[in-house]
């Protein structure tokens, strides 16, 4: 593990491999470690660079302070970026990683070589059409899982986010150290409420120039499954891709299909 300082923070990163620099950007709940399942296929063709964001492990954050913003982890990820001091890079993100990834490609494409979206999270507005009203399944429970997390309830506040995602009963199925992990970045389950994440719009989509894939589970249900295939029909020649049998961890689930696809993509 090495540190960055990055806006008054020390940025943990992972750098494993050589060639074209990825940089990932892990999720909800997530690491530096989320990446683990894939680091051995993607480092073989590229220097992988994983970070974990502000107040995530391995710091251990007890919710206090008001710099847990969307806008904060954004302005992270880019100035990472510039600190690396290697060019444009490739980068991708999952979840709430990809929204920032999103961002990230929207403010500074002059970046980023190529974007990866592994099922983005968040909400469409209105100009994005119907799917638009679809609520993020994650912010539907995070409330409760608040008061989970403050009255010392780690795995019952765990237990609402990943079920909510994956199914019912997805939490007690998990092996001990993907639970971990979670349970690791369970305080910033209280930052992500007053987070000031805004939509997706039609226009942010239509302005991304980045070559993009945009990935997804193929078992993945509700806002989950839609957002990233809404986005790809509306961001300039999106390439999409589809690992059948994956849910929303699809680089945990079917780690050497997602690392196919996406080095498919980059090495295009």
């Amino acid at each position: 593990m090495q540190t960055l300082l990055v806006n008054g923070y020390d940025i943990a990163y992972l750098d494993v491999g050589s060639g074209m620099p990825l940089v990932c950007v892990h999720g909800t709940l997530g690491d530096f470690r989320t990446w683990y399942p894939v680091l051995g296929p993607l480092s073989k063709t590229h220097r992988v660079i994983a970070l974990s964001l502000r107040h995530f492990f391995p710091e251990h954050w007890d919710g206090a302070g008001n710099d847990y913003r969307m806008a904060q982890h954004v302005a992270d990820v880019i100035g990472f970026i510039e600190q690396l001091k290697i060019g444009p890079v490739d980068l991708m993100g999952h979840s709430r990683g990809g929204h920032i990834a999103f961002r990230v490609a929207e403010q500074r494409p002059d970046l980023l070589r190529k974007l990866v979206l592994a099922e983005p999270g968040g909400n469409l507005d209105a100009t994005l059409g119907e799917t638009a009203s679809a609520a993020s399944p994650i912010a539907a429970r995070i409330p409760a899982a608040v008061e989970k997390v403050k009255s010392a309830d780690i795995d019952g506040a765990l237990a609402l986010i990943v079920d909510m995602i994956d199914g019912e009963g997805t939490w007690k199925r998990l092996p001990a150290a993907p639970k971990q992990q979670l349970r690791d970045n369970a305080f910033t389950l209280i930052g992500q409420v007053g987070e000031d994440r805004r939509p997706f719009s039609r226009s942010e989509a239509e302005s991304i120039r980045t070559p993009t894939l945009l990935i997804g589970g193929g078992d993945t249900q509700g806002s989950l499954a839609q957002i990233w295939r809404v986005l790809a029909q509306h961001i300039p020649n999106a390439t999409t891709a589809v690992i059948p049998g994956a849910r929303h961890w699809i680089f945990d689930q079917a780690p050497q299909q997602f690392s196919e696809a996406v080095l498919e993509f980059l090495a295009a």
